[in-house]
């Protein structure tokens, strides 16, 4: 990976300004296309390798992906032939991307990740794989920056891999982190409505989740029960610890397109009231909102003041989908605060999440051999 200056102003870059090479692993599937969205004019990456499962290896890009996007397939990318995902299929002579976004499922990204920083590319990763691992950053930039020191324990040479959390686990944590920093937690119980765009393409079939809910998916609770704990935990050295909170989680599948709509409650070691918690939220300063990073929102977390918000089709999109919108905040009867938060599962959940973090390791330097 080459060394040079990052931009000085990333939404005009000069011409002359930094760009680093990027990949797109598991490029066909819905989160993949989410990628390739958000790069095709991204100022910063350029898109430059696709890949997929053998049956798409060969074809054009155009050809092999099923584009799902609201906009057009950027016809610079769907002409990019597609490759197998393994860092072998590299041209002769060609080096690996600078930046490979990995939309692989969890086995596959494995085997698949550890070789790709073994070949010198920061890998950002949106799979389950390596979330836990003692030396991969599990990262959310708004809220845990610092665990990025995580690399410098990884033995890849000059590649590593960062990983972003479930996609219901951030939006929890975007809602929880301003109130933790200020109150404390102890407990936290959080059903979840997912959309169905979470379960990727062609994901829920409809005869089973149109007018229905289905109150179960698949490995989503059990990420709900750790992943929480390991954002909010503290660096000590060269590890991270888990932050003390007891999590339970009830997932639900619900005939919604985009957006995770998470009902939460919590206890706090400190008392905490609706105007407190509500303080909270708005004044939330977020460590990296002096950096200019490209897909950053503005806010983190918007409070909603309507009594009937957050709702998916009218708040998902807020922040170019990379706000969480909170609202419902209250004290129930038994004491807890309660309040409901949205996440778009797709950008600030999964492939947004992702750019975003390989911005926070560009502006950190942490894109280049000096490590």
């Amino acid at each position: 990976m080459t060394e040079a200056a990052i931009p000085p102003d990333p939404s005009s870059p000069s011409s002359d300004a930094r760009r680093w090479t990027a990949g797109i692993l598991g490029a066909t599937g819905s989160v993949g296309q989410r990628f390739v969205a958000l790069l095709a004019d991204h100022p910063w990456f350029d898109v430059v390798h696709l890949a997929a499962s053998s049956r798409s290896a060969g074809r054009p890009y155009a050809d092999a992906a099923h584009w799902l996007g609201d906009a057009t397939l950027p016809p610079a990318i769907g002409a990019l032939t597609v490759h197998e995902a393994h860092p072998d299929s590299l041209p002769a002579g060609a080096a690996p991307p600078d930046v490979v976004f990995s939309a692989l499922g969890s086995a596959q990204a494995r085997a698949l990740e550890p070789a790709w920083a073994r070949a010198g590319a920061a890998v950002i990763s949106n799979a389950s794989a390596y979330r836990m691992a003692d030396d991969v950053p599990l990262l959310i930039p708004e809220v845990n920056p610092d665990h990025l020191a995580l690399i410098d324990r990884q033995a890849y040479g000059d590649g590593f891999i960062v990983t972003n959390p479930n996609c219901a686990t951030v939006g929890l944590v975007c809602a929880l982190a301003p109130i933790t920093r200020r109150f404390g937690l102890t407990t936290v119980r959080v059903t979840t409505l997912q959309a169905v765009s979470g379960a990727g393409y062609p994901g829920v079939a409809s005869l089973d989740i149109l007018g229905n809910v289905v109150p179960w998916i698949r490995g989503e609770a059990d990420k709900l029960h750790t992943e929480p704990q390991r954002i909010l935990g503290a660096l000590d050295g060269d590890r991270v610890v888990p932050a003390s909170f007891v999590s339970s989680a009830q997932v639900t599948r619900v005939p919604v397109r985009d957006g995770h709509l998470l009902s939460i409650d919590v206890e706090t070691e400190r008392p905490v009231d609706v105007d407190a918690a509500a303080e909270a939220l708005t004044t939330y300063a977020s460590p990296i909102a002096d950096l200019d990073l490209p897909s950053a929102p503005a806010r983190l977390v918007h409070l909603a003041a309507d009594p009937d918000r957050p709702q998916p089709r009218l708040d998902v999109d807020r922040g170019r989908g990379m706000t969480v919108t909170v609202g419902q905040l209250r004290i129930d009867p038994l004491g807890a605060l309660r309040l409901v938060a949205l996440v778009h599962n797709t950008l600030r959940g999964a492939a947004g999440a992702a750019v975003l973090n390989a911005e926070l390791l560009a502006r950190r330097g942490r894109l280049s051999k000096q490590r």
